[in-house]
């Protein structure tokens, strides 16, 4: 039932907001914290946060009950106009239940709008669009070896779900920010980025949120801050550029992440038109798309290590992305699923790379 707007004790700062909830049943094992731990950067994500619950880790047929999560974000419309600020709590009920809570203010903010969130949007961010069904089958269709061993991976972990937050433009910040970079400084620069703009998150009587949290930022915030401002966050020139240039096209991102569905072809065709952005390029993409979109079949061509770990994993012997995408080949159109399922495995690959120690300039 949505109430509001309310204002939670001890929250002053922030706007009165509206409030509801709703149990989200994903009709199967939901694992909640390896479901939504590929959303959080790092233990500080103010925007994000996991509680994995006793014994929730251990995931299985069972689900993870006990388990939960923070997350807050910014709402816009389908033509990109801003609406205001949620805020989400989920808890898990049972192995397939997720209870959700959601506190939202702003001026275009309404009680229909608040119960599509408790409801629409928290079942798309823990995965309930995904179905694994097709990947399943095409495993036992395969039969070698190799898909024998990653359909015992997912008998292991049936509540792993590819999840959807439906933000494709706060997902595109933040994989720029850990483009060609060690997840430290990433992490360092996103942390620091909203602890210093971001706003509060909005709580209500309902829902009284962690005074840790911050909003990502809009676009127009993003292009106010200086460039001596991103010299001290650890965000490096090149990348703080291409942060810019995504902001310039908030709106337009907004837009085109609103009216594509999680289907392969729109998503793969929104990656594109993505990628024409000057310094945004397909691992960059990738990782923004696998969030925002629950893409299932774009592997992060590019990326530092995956292409060595994929081609250890599948053959003994590392590989290029050249190579990962041709042992890949497959298993289209679920590739990210299969890689998803790889790191389940519990398979480590041996690192003989250099170790990547950046130099931090920010007090020079």
């Amino acid at each position: 039932m949505t109430t509001g707007p309310t204002t939670a004790a001890g929250q002053a700062a922030t706007p009165a907001a509206f409030q509801d909830e709703g149990l989200v049943d994903l009709g199967g094992p939901i694992d909640l914290p390896r479901t939504l731990s590929v959303l959080q950067r790092g233990a500080g994500d103010p925007s994000i946060r996991l509680d994995p619950g006793a014994g929730s880790m251990t995931g299985g047929p069972r689900g993870t009950p006990g388990a939960g999560a923070w997350m807050c974000h910014r709402i816009y419309d389908p033509s990109g106009a801003p609406l205001g600020a949620a805020t989400l709590r989920f808890d898990q009920r049972t192995a397939s239940t997720v209870r959700v809570r959601v506190a939202a203010a702003g001026p275009g903010i309404s009680p229909e709008l608040v119960s599509g969130l408790a409801a629409r949007r928290g079942a798309q961010i823990l995965g309930a669009q995904d179905s694994w069904q097709e990947t399943e089958l095409l495993l036992d269709a395969l039969g070698d070896q190799l898909s024998a061993a990653l359909v015992r991976v997912r008998r292991r972990h049936p509540g792993v779900r590819l999840p959807a937050t439906g933000g494709l433009f706060d997902q595109l910040v933040t994989a720029t920010f850990e483009q060609k970079v060690t997840h430290d400084q990433a992490r360092t620069g996103w942390r620091g980025l909203l602890r210093r703009h971001g706003e509060p998150a909005p709580a209500s009587a309902l829902l009284p949120t962690p005074p840790w949290m911050r909003l990502p930022l809009t676009g127009p915030a993003l292009r106010r801050i200086p460039s001596w401002e991103w010299h001290q966050l650890w965000v490096q020139p090149a990348l703080s550029k291409t942060i810019q240039r995504v902001a310039e096209r908030a709106t337009s991102i907004h837009r085109l992440g609103a009216r594509t569905q999680a289907e392969t072809e729109s998503v793969a065709e929104l990656g594109l038109r993505l990628r024409a952005i000057p310094g945004v390029g397909e691992w960059t993409v990738a990782e923004a798309l696998q969030r925002s979109h629950g893409a299932a079949d774009l592997p992060s061509v590019g990326d530092y290590h995956l292409s060595n770990f994929v081609g250890a994993a599948m053959t003994g012997a590392r590989t290029d992305d050249a190579g990962m995408l041709r042992l890949l080949a497959p298993y289209a159109p679920h590739r990210q699923r299969i890689i998803r399922l790889l790191k389940l495995s519990g398979f480590q690959d041996q690192k003989y790379g250099p170790k990547l120690t950046p130099a931090d300039h920010r007090g020079r």
